[in-house]
């Protein structure tokens, strides 16, 4: 290392754990992020500052002025920019030896192998089933660790998904959630300096793979409360039975993740279902009184129709 770079990561080169050696390993690192937002945002500060060679920012989205009250990669000067595009110049600013490759694209089943392929560790910072779904398998796929993250209020997930060392994703999670019944960030809030709690403890696993130091989260879950400012930890063993990991899996090949995370709605008299993405509600059909009148027997005959009648504080 340059004398630039040893005065720079001074505080990491007096551990024992890191030195001179540990310095070179994340130099020549190369780390991948999806998601420059909440929890990318504090993952990127942290990895760049810890010196990580190369780090890969996927994003398709554009800032906006909502997203500065937790994305802290971003300014309000940044409105209306791609996010890739500033997340990178905060990283120069912050290390300008670390090169950043941007991924100015939706990941998807298309281009994510070709993309983590590069990389020897990813972390999720995502925000939706169908990419947390495609990460984890995309993952298993190529061997590598998934330094997965979650957040919702004022409530925080953290956990390591490698199924070459432990349990993956769908190992906990084998089905995504009906669409509707967790509503994401946009739609239930999220207290912003949570996001730094657990993006950096991503951040953090992600630099202790690299180090092959400590004993990271894999077969553990932490659950953190930040109201209660509790942080509790779950076991997690690896399902036999798991689709992607399992002894006999039937996932061997990326898949289409929003209809994988996506509810069918049954064909009743005529009216079509349908899939609907996890990102909306699920549509319930509407009849008029007449059409049900008409499904309803009129002789008194068992009905094929059953009728639910809710108070209205459940509506």
């Amino acid at each position: 290392m340059s004398h630039d770079e040893v005065e720079r990561y001074a505080r990491h080169v007096l551990i024992p754990d890191v030195g001179m050696e540990g310095q070179r390993r994340l130099t020549n690192a190369r780390v991948l992020v999806v998601g420059a937002g909440g929890l990318g945002s504090p993952a990127l500060i942290y990895l760049a500052a810890a010196g990580v060679g190369t780090i890969g920012v996927v994003d398709a989205d554009l800032v906006e002025t909502s997203n500065l009250q937790r994305q802290v990669v971003h300014g309000v000067e940044d409105v209306g920019r791609l996010k890739t595009e500033s997340a990178q110049e905060s990283v120069a600013s912050i290390n300008p030896l670390v090169r950043v490759i941007r991924h100015d694209v939706r990941i998807d089943s298309t281009n994510a192998l070709e993309i983590i392929a590069d990389y020897d560790v990813v972390i999720d910072g995502t925000d939706n089933f169908p990419t947390r779904y495609l990460l984890n398998d995309a993952c298993v796929l190529l061997g590598k660790p998934d330094v997965w993250g979650s957040i919702y209020r004022f409530d925080g997930q953290v956990s390591i998904w490698w199924a070459q060392h432990g349990p993956c994703y769908r190992c906990l999670f084998p089905e995504p959630p009906p669409p509707g019944q967790v509503p994401s960030c946009a739609e239930g809030g999220v207290l912003g300096v949570l996001c730094a709690a657990i993006g950096s403890i991503q951040a953090a696993e992600a630099v202790k793979l690299i180090l092959g130091i400590g004993d990271p989260l894999i077969g553990r879950l932490i659950v953190h409360d930040a109201l209660r400012q509790s942080w509790d930890t779950l076991t997690v063993r690896k399902d036999p039975e798991c689709a992607v990991c399992g002894e006999v899996p039937s996932v061997t090949a990326l898949v289409d993740y929003e209809d994988f995370c996506a509810v069918t709605l049954p064909t009743v008299d005529g009216m079509p279902g349908g899939s609907v993405p996890a990102a909306a509600g699920v549509a319930v059909p509407i009849i008029s009184a007449r059409e049900l009148a008409d499904l309803l027997p009129a002789d008194g005959a068992p009905a094929d129709v059953v009728l639910l009648a809710l108070a209205s504080s459940a509506l």
